[in-house]
């Protein structure tokens, strides 16, 4: 009889676990730390993992709350993370859903710009599209607008027909799938309290008792600053949440939304704008805005939390931002309160929407990093410590993007953790 026995060498050294320890413990069960668990696995099956998450199933959080965009690249400054991380991802991610029957769609993405000035930054974000290699990225004409979009009215439009649309929660669902049958535990219901070293072994105190662990990786999106800074990272910057509330289209006036439709984005600010979004959840959606959450899972205006408040407000960072923006801030505060100011919103691209198409609402959080200086950190912010990485922002198109992620991140930790994969040995 022939066994196979596998093994794989930490910094040099060969490891055997007991079945209380792992050789890397990732924080949060959401999109990206999905992918990286499940990319960790492919490359070192016989690897010790762990996936502890607090809510009762995976892409609970920011994964589960977005509008299930494919983006193509068409914003993101070149050279960036989000501009080489977009690109591939959204090839890859529609590949995936192909080939895992989950539902996807490609219905391409309108942006319009309905002013002069927007015409300028529309020329801007063709350029920037084409630097990046956006596939199929053009100006249209006024005929081709109306064919694609017969509800619009704008000056000039800017075309991106790769673009696509899933509902995150089942990809997240089936990366969940995969992590399992490669291995790896997924423990729900599992609270992070804190963290301490002992003996070069990180022990990580949860609501279910203690993981001991070699390495991590903190994926913990909303928390992910707070994770970090109880494993002695210092950051350099706080989570602040915002939520996005978005209306939904009632059945009788989904017709006037054909695929996605979105305005130029401001430059100096990080989100896209309010728009309309065909989802493969069975509605459109209209919006979001951006308003500051009292909470960090503050879905709904009455959810409040006095230590994520205090977390916000006694943070320098915050204050610079509040006064550099505040004028965003205030108009953002006054679409959250009055319908007729989101509307008119919504009418700069289809000027048909009235009142009465708007029925239903939800909402999001945006995990927005902040630095010290009150900029809004636009891009992707992967920090290192010894035997930890950390996902500390991870904007859109994060969920896009989070298979060349986990990709990405794996090869962070080959390095940081010293994982090499040795070959088979037979014994007979």
């Amino acid at each position: 009889m022939v066994f196979f026995f596998h093994s794989f060498v930490i910094t040099g050294r060969k490891y055997h676990l007991s079945s209380t320890k792992y050789d890397v413990v990732v924080i949060g069960a959401g999109i990206i730390g999905l992918s990286t668990a499940m990319k960790l696995l492919e490359r070192f099956p016989q690897l010790k993992l762990a996936i502890v998450e607090k809510n009762v199933k995976e892409g609970t959080q920011q994964s589960g709350h977005n509008s299930g965009v494919i983006h193509s690249g068409i914003y993101y400054r070149p050279g960036s993370f989000k501009a080489d991380f977009c690109v591939a991802g959204r090839s890859s991610m529609t590949q995936f859903c192909e080939e895992n029957d989950i539902p996807v769609w490609t219905c391409g993405k309108l942006i319009v710009a309905s002013d002069a000035a927007g015409v300028e930054r529309l020329n801007a974000l063709e350029e920037r599209g084409t630097a990046n290699q956006v596939d199929g990225l053009r100006m249209v004409d006024n005929d081709e607008m109306t064919e694609i979009e017969p509800h619009v009215v704008a000056l000039k439009a800017l075309y991106a027909p790769g673009t696509g649309i899933v509902d995150y929660r089942n990809v997240t669902a089936v990366y969940a799938d995969r992590v399992r049958e490669a291995g790896g535990e997924i423990h729900f219901s599992t609270e992070l309290n804190g963290s301490k070293v002992v003996g070069g072994v990180t022990v990580l105190t949860t609501s279910s008792g203690d993981f001991e662990t070699s390495n991590v990786i903190n994926c913990a999106g909303l928390h992910s600053d707070l994770v970090a800074e109880t494993m002695g990272v210092e950051t350099g910057l706080r989570i602040i949440p915002f939520r996005g509330e978005y209306y939904k289209l009632r059945k009788e006036s989904e017709f006037m939304v054909k695929g996605l439709i979105y305005p130029v984005p401001d430059p100096a600010f990080p989100f896209l704008g309010v728009h309309l979004t065909q989802t493969m959840k069975g509605w459109v959606e209209a919006g979001p805005n951006a308003v500051l959450a009292t909470k960090r899972e503050g879905y709904r205006k009455r959810d409040f939390s006095m230590n994520d408040f205090l977390s916000t407000i006694t943070y320098p960072g915050f204050w610079k931002m509040g006064i550099r923006e505040w004028k965003t801030g205030v108009w953002e505060i006054n679409r959250s309160l009055r319908k007729s100011v989101f509307l008119d919103s919504l009418q700069q691209l289809v000027p048909e929407l009235s009142s009465n198409d708007l029925d239903g609402t939800g909402s999001g959080v945006r995990a927005q990093a902040v630095d010290r200086a009150g900029n809004l950190v636009d891009d992707f912010r992967i920090e290192e410590s010894r035997g930890a990485i950390h996902v500390l922002n991870a904007p859109s198109p994060g969920a896009t993007s989070s298979l060349v992620i986990g990709d990405y991140i794996a090869d962070l930790a080959v390095k940081n953790f010293g994982l090499t994969a040795t070959p088979s040995v037979a014994i007979s």
